[in-house]
């Protein structure tokens, strides 16, 4: 593998003027991501994975500065048996879409998260693919030891694109990590699961990584917000937020009770202070200062990926069945203000209102989050402290943007579970061949 992608990643740099010259800096990326997938087939998935990243890392731009909250939820946790991945995105990139990839030249389709900037669909944030992959991300600040520029990091979106067009389980992703050339240009928490039941979280430097798995976590369940549990200690961001949602979820996960409904219309909406033993919405207060609540002025996304009941061997995964009984359960823009989709990995499977079809490449749904959220955070004279009016979120007159979206989006999930329970949701599946016609 290794003499492969030596000999691919020194034939396509000695094409890159070529490239430059004819395609122009702006295309550079995708032609040489068509020419190391069509030299790598003989190779396998995973070495074409491994040698398009060696490109990528060349040619993808840093992302901006983000931060989550995340969990894995094993299906002893859950109150359907079903694994969960969560991850309540912060990111200084407000602006949010839903949009499905089709499987080509040998690459599994899959459904994303992804910047609404990215209209070439690179960069992904996270998503589940057609083989019932799952992954996500968050930031981790100690555990970078290397003194690679800042301009060759921020590769996350690049890697977990890579996965997802790749992988169908968490041994896969291991592997995939294990064959990436160094450095990877990441510091993060990737959080992964599959149809097998499997999960877990990667943390993952430029040369190395450590997992761990949620069938050996307490409870059958892992939280990581932006500091890694195996990196430095007493570095990072993210302690208090940590401790919110365990305080949330862990009572919860231990009577295996949790569920994507319970994570966006709960966790990703409360404003408990582990610190201050307080939920600020219950304290009658009007204003209070957003610091380290799990939703956060640059919270920007609540997505929870509901997986099936975990099957006995990779043989017995049936991309069809996948379609049908994976859910996406998004909510784009600030969660509190947020309205829940189901979304499948299909592509009729996702809502228009979701995808970037603005002349902006924003998605309608999260432009309407967004205008909510500036009612919630008003602006003040002076300073850059971001005051949080409650009162637009719950209040005495029950019109608060929590009290009027949460039981909308419980009848959601109530209606697509049930459907989803009882075989109403069925896509079908585009054959190899039919795509290659199209």
């Amino acid at each position: 593998m290794h003499d492969f992608l030596r000999h691919t990643f020194s034939s396509v740099i000695g094409r890159m003027a070529d490239y430059i010259i004819t395609f122009g800096r702006r295309d550079l990326l995708s032609c040489i991501g068509r020419r190391l997938q069509r030299a790598a087939m003989t190779a396998g998935r995973l070495t074409s994975a491994a040698a398009v990243a060696t490109c990528l890392a060349i040619t993808a731009g840093g992302a901006s500065a983000w931060a989550c909250t995340s969990a894995i939820i094993g299906p002893q946790a859950s109150e359907s048996g079903r694994p969960l991945l969560w991850k309540h995105r912060d990111t200084s990139t407000t602006d949010n879409k839903i949009e499905y990839v089709a499987a080509r030249d040998g690459a599994y389709a899959y459904v994303a998260l992804f910047n609404a900037a990215d209209r070439r669909l690179e960069e992904a944030w996270m998503g589940m693919n057609e083989m019932g992959f799952a992954i996500m991300n968050t930031a981790s600040y100690n555990l970078k030891d290397d003194r690679v520029a800042k301009k060759d990091m921020d590769k996350e979106g690049v890697v977990m694109t890579l996965a997802l067009r790749s992988c169908r389980t968490v041994d896969d992703f291991e592997q995939m990590l294990s064959t990436l050339p160094r450095p990877i240009g990441v510091e993060a928490n990737f959080g992964v699961i599959d149809a097998l039941g499997n999960g877990a979280y990667f943390e993952t430097n430029n040369h190395s990584f450590v997992r761990f798995d949620v069938a050996d976590a307490p409870g059958n369940i892992l939280i990581r917000t932006n500091y890694s549990h195996s990196g430095r200690p007493d570095e990072g961001y993210g302690f208090i937020r940590e401790a919110n949602a365990e305080v949330l979820l862990n009572d919860v996960a231990a009577r295996g009770a949790v569920t994507a409904e319970y994570l966006t219309e709960t966790v990703s909406r409360s404003f408990y202070h582990d610190v201050r033993k307080t939920d600020a919405l219950t304290t009658g207060e009007r204003w209070a200062v957003d610091e380290d609540f799990i939703p956060r002025y640059k919270s920007t996304a609540t997505v929870v990926v509901e997986g099936i009941a975990p099957l006995g061997d990779v043989a017995e995964i049936d991309p069809s069945a996948i379609i049908d009984q994976y859910i996406m359960w998004t909510g784009l823009g600030y969660p509190p203000c947020a309205e829940i989709y189901p979304v499948w990995c299909h592509a009729d499977g996702v809502d228009s209102g979701l995808r970037g079809i603005s002349s902006k490449g924003t998605s309608p749904v999260g432009d309407l989050a967004k205008r909510r959220r500036a009612e919630v955070f008003p602006k003040r004279k002076g300073g850059n402290t971001k005051y949080i009016d409650l009162r637009v979120l719950s209040n005495d007159e029950g019109t608060g943007y929590i009290q009027t979206l949460v039981p909308r989006n419980r009848a959601t999930y109530s209606t697509f579970i049930r459907k989803r329970d009882q075989g109403e949701i069925t896509f079908r599946r585009e054959s190899r061949e039919e795509l290659a016609e199209e």
